[in-house]
């Protein structure tokens, strides 16, 4: 406890950093793949806290290294945020990082800019008091996640080579600690007809009118989908349709419905696709799962089927207990170990890699993408704190890390 006492008195002490740090940043717009301003100024404050090496890695994450032990540990927040929608539904700027009854509101304030900034102070508090000689503390403020979940750390492990032992993310937990979430898979379901006039609309095939009854399909299909007591349920959503027509005067030719499907245990990108080809009404439509294919702010060009693995930590691991134990030293309470509803980077470290993974940040879930994104500083302080100490507990056991 008296360790966490030391920690927070520490956190106090660069709160003010903090809270100027993040407010800048949300003062710079940075929708995925426009993240270049955004990224520049935090390569700026990366090397202000003078970490062992600071770089930008081919895809354009910001990455930072504190020491260059065997036991390697990543800290991961995504700066990139989604837009901010019609301006006039804000009650205020959304790039102001306004500042008022000690909370900081905008674009980004809960979605996950917080997060950067207190484990990029928190590193720093660790460094002066002194790093564990073998330990390698990677931070990565990565981008693009808002566009495709994930790749950001796919990127960094497959192709620069930076394979962690363990990671936190910096998605909103409320200062709880998350070990998971349900998967998710993007798909199509198109239908074909033949356009007419639509003064002869009885000779032609409406591709929407073949489309309706399978969205009526698609809405029951949620109501059958399993349930995890941990995780909850797995769900379908229709979420967008458009459809192909000569004119507004003639019978559409094709139709095209675009499906989120979140996954809970024991479901697969398989099974949900094989539920949809299974629909009653589908026929000759066509099911396809969606591919990511963008360039990012430096140029490079990021693929991937759009499938993102259903991931859950043993409640019982040491990354889970040590991040626990850090928030509780800090907060003199246990935290209360949870999931998001939504999906995260976790799909890429653990979801594909196996890497254990758990989450812990200020902020809550709720608020994220709504116009009344907002944090409370005394938050970034704690997390700042907790931040500093987790690279410590988890060093005490290495050993259950290095040998996964």
């Amino acid at each position: 406890m008296e360790r966490g006492k030391a920690a927070l008195e520490a956190a106090r002490g660069r709160r003010d950093e903090v809270v100027r740090f993040l407010r800048e940043m949300i003062a710079i717009p940075a929708e995925s793949c426009r993240e270049g301003e955004r990224a520049e100024r935090i390569r700026r404050e990366y090397e202000k806290l003078g970490f062992d090496e600071v770089f930008f890695d081919r895809l354009g994450n910001v990455v930072a290294r504190l020491g260059s032990g065997p036991f390697t540990i990543l800290f991961d927040g995504h700066f990139d945020c989604v837009g901010v929608g019609d301006p006039a539904a804000w009650d205020f700027d959304p790039f102001a990082g306004k500042f008022e009854d000690g909370e900081i509101w905008g674009r980004g304030a809960v979605d996950e800019l917080p997060a950067i900034a207190c484990m990029a102070y928190g590193a720093e508090i660790l460094r002066r008091r002194g790093l564990p000689e073998d330990v390698t503390i990677y931070l990565c403020a990565s981008v693009m996640e808002e566009d495709c979940d994930g790749y950001c750390l796919l990127h960094l492990i497959e192709k620069e080579g930076i394979r962690p032992h363990a990671v936190v993310l910096g998605e909103p937990t409320d200062l709880d600690v998350y070990r998971g979430h349900r998967g998710r898979v993007e798909a199509t379901i198109t239908t074909r007809g033949r356009s007419v006039h639509a003064a002869h609309c009885e000779s032609g095939v409406n591709a929407l009118y073949k489309m309706a009854p399978i969205i009526a399909d698609v809405e029951a299909l949620n109501g059958r989908l399993r349930h995890d007591d941990f995780l909850g349920k797995g769900t379908i959503a229709v979420t967008s349709i458009e459809c192909t027509t000569p004119s507004l005067n003639a019978v559409p030719d094709s139709a095209r419905i675009y499906l989120d499907r979140r996954l809970t245990a024991g479901e697969t990108v398989e099974s949900a696709l094989a539920e949809l080809r299974a629909l009653p009404h589908l026929g000759d439509a066509a099911v396809e799962l969606l591919q990511y294919d963008a360039t990012s702010w430096r140029g490079e060009r990021a693929r991937q089927e759009k499938f993102y693995p259903t991931w859950l930590l043993d409640e019982e691991h040491p990354l889970v207990r040590d991040v626990a134990a850090a928030v509780e030293a800090v907060v003199g309470a246990p935290p209360k170990i949870s999931r998001w509803s939504f999906s995260t980077n976790g799909v890429a470290s653990m979801g594909r890699h196996g890497i254990p993974t758990v989450g812990f940040a200020p902020g809550r879930e709720e608020l994220a993408h709504t116009t009344r994104e907002h944090v409370a500083v005394d938050d970034l302080v704690k997390a700042t704190a907790v931040y500093s100490l987790i690279p410590q507990l988890l060093a005490a056991h290495k050993e259950a890390f290095l040998g996964d």
